[in-house]
């Protein structure tokens, strides 16, 4: 009798394994699918990691590209230095309403002494930028991250008054990287190393140029791969929290995802953003019902996807080597149904 109650259940043991097993296998043949459909639109190379329950569940490597690979970034960087930020915040040592003139003087001078880190971080800071994505990759021409922040403070023209018109730029978050280097009086590299990089175990990632005489740029400036950009969306994923080591604190998590500017509020986005509405540092894709954000995203113009659905409880990095043509949001989202079909659950 003991012996058929042992050998029932381990029939019914391989039958729930061998479920599972197929399972995973229907659901890693979908994601598949979809990224293999949208090659002729992402790139001959692509490199995918979906990550859920603490690990990384799915990984899919096409022509050149390995989940190791590190690439340029673009705007992605954005999230890093906006972490970076709030180190400080919860130290302390700097308040998000802070007025920049407070660290960097030349701002007053200049009639721009009443910009915050906030609105560098929310692109509020109403300093003529950029336009156009040919102006937003453009080299950086300057020397050092101080000679780059002071030219804005001396030689942009205010376009509105801070804090009243939402218009995409690299400009804020290279000023807020600025007000970090003085604080702390470390450059930008070595704080992003010491508080981001190195806790969080991306070991391929840095913001440090090919050209040593080029200035770093916080906001469109890093390389990573998207195993590395993985480990930085587990933290968030998780709270803050990465191989139980607190990277960020809960409320500063939250403050990340929280709303700052509605997409009807937006007066320049590029077009893979526009219509979009954003909360610190981050795009918001989706909200629930009562309107906070469940998906959130950094997309970079040059098609890296970094992704994390708050509500399913995984996040999701597509690197690409180089664009065939203009960057579609809607290729991004229909991988992303994709996804949600195998996760599942409902996000009202």
């Amino acid at each position: 009798m003991l012996m058929t109650t042992i050998i029932k259940t381990s029939i019914v043991a391989l039958c729930i394994l061998s479920f599972q097993t197929a399972s995973s296998q229907i659901d890693t043949t979908a994601i598949a699918d979809r990224l293999m459909r949208s090659r002729e639109k992402l790139g001959k190379d692509i490199a995918f990691v979906l990550y859920k329950n603490g690990k990384i569940v799915y990984k899919k490597e096409i022509g050149k590209l390995t989940i190791k690979t590190p690439l340029p970034i673009g705007a992605s960087s954005q999230w890093l230095t906006t972490a970076l930020v709030l180190t400080f915040v919860q130290e302390g040592k700097l308040s998000l309403d802070d007025k920049v003139s407070t660290y960097l003087p030349i701002f007053t001078k200049y009639y721009k002494g009443y910009i915050t880190i906030r609105q560098c971080l929310t692109h509020f800071t109403g300093i003529q930028s950029e336009q156009g994505i040919t102006k937003l990759l453009q080299k950086n021409k300057f020397h050092t991250l101080e000679e780059e922040v002071n030219e804005f403070a001396s030689k942009r023209d205010i376009q509105t008054n801070a804090g009243t018109e939402f218009r995409y730029s690299n400009v804020g978050f290279n000023i807020a990287a600025r007000v970090l280097e003085v604080i702390s009086k470390k450059t930008f590299d070595r704080l992003i190393q010491d508080r981001i990089i190195r806790p969080l175990a991306m070991k391929n990632t840095t913001f440090s140029n090919e050209n040593y005489n080029d200035a770093l740029n916080p906001a469109i400036g890093a390389k990573s791969s998207a195993a590395d950009f993985t480990n930085f969306l587990a933290m968030l994923l998780n709270k803050g929290t990465f191989n139980n080591r607190p990277i960020l604190t809960e409320s500063s998590v939250s403050l990340m995802h929280t709303l700052t500017t509605e997409a009807s509020q937006v007066k320049y986005a590029p077009a893979p953003v526009s219509r979009l509405s954003y909360a610190l540092g981050e795009w918001i894709l989706e909200t629930n019902a009562h309107g906070k954000a469940t998906v959130v995203a950094v997309p970079s113009l040059q098609g890296t996807w970094p992704m994390i659905d708050l509500c399913r409880g995984y996040a999701c990095v597509i690197f690409t080597n180089e664009l065939p043509g203009e960057q579609n949001r809607n290729l991004y989202m229909d991988i992303k149904a994709t996804i949600d079909d195998i996760v599942g659950g409902n996000c009202q």
